[in-house]
């Protein structure tokens, strides 16, 4: 696999560009990051019977390089991780991350450096003096360039909640013909949301669409309205990412 040769991180100086992130962190980057407070007494029971240190784990985790991307690949993140990482559920946040003017770039750019969870530590990637580099991103948006840092390099970030809302007419449409089709079907309404969405999902790119399906795969017990929603919002994050970014615009600036 190759980077495109037209990617405007090859041509451009990164810290001048847009890159963005998701998460289910409503403050990523945290200022004061702490991995153990995610542990349960069980958990940390288990370090001590296998003879391990939570307090090396956690700098460990606190050593980890963060990683941003094209607005594609923040996309693909999210749906990869509730298609296939058990995110499904969970509130998501689509951040727009500025980066400090100062920063030293690592020259040229290098093969992806972590797996499907991204665990590289940062002075893997980045020697002393050096605060980003690029990779070649394989996992989501293959091909483009992500960026491996450190907290100290990102000036600000924006964020919204995603799916974002909109009042679009078409989608309000959507939404309402679904839920309208779905009002007396019986008694299961799965296989009538599946046939809803199948439509949606011939919009997303091919590596897309099985993520998507789980995302939005439908519960018995949701609301339908909520459902359609959702899935609406989902599918517009791919096929109508201008109104995201408006979304985006109209959010307060966070500095780091």
């Amino acid at each position: 696999m190759t980077v495109a040769p037209d990617d405007p991180a090859l041509h451009n100086a990164v810290e001048r560009l847009p890159w963005f992130h998701t998460s289910t962190h409503p403050d990523w980057p945290a200022e004061h990051f702490d991995p153990e407070a995610a542990l349960s007494a069980a958990t940390k029971e288990m370090f001590e019977q296998h003879g391990l240190s939570v307090a090396s784990w956690a700098e460990s985790q606190r050593a980890k390089a963060l990683h941003i991307g094209t607005y594609e690949a923040a996309v693909h993140n999210m749906l990869r991780r509730i298609g296939a990482q058990g995110d499904r559920g969970k509130q998501f946040y689509l951040y727009r991350i500025r980066l400090k003017a100062e920063i030293a770039v690592r020259d040229s750019w290098i093969a992806d450096p972590g797996g499907l969870m991204g665990d590289v530590p940062l002075i893997d990637v980045c020697p002393p003096g050096v605060h980003a580099v690029r990779y070649r991103n394989d996992h989501e948006d293959p091909g483009g360039l992500s960026l491996a840092l450190g907290r100290s390099a990102i000036d600000s970030t924006q964020r919204i909640e995603i799916p974002a809302a909109t009042d679009h007419e078409c989608d309000h449409l959507w939404v309402h013909t679904a839920v309208a089709e779905l009002k007396d079907v019986t008694p299961t309404r799965r296989a009538k949301t599946h046939n809803l969405v199948d439509s949606l999902a011939q919009q997303l790119p091919v590596n897309l669409r099985g993520h998507f399906l789980t995302a939005v795969a439908f519960d018995e017990n949701q609301d339908t309205e909520e459902w359609a929603s959702y899935t609406k919002g989902l599918v517009n994050m791919v096929t109508a990412p201008e109104i995201i970014l408006a979304a985006l615009d109209q959010q307060p600036i966070r500095c780091l």
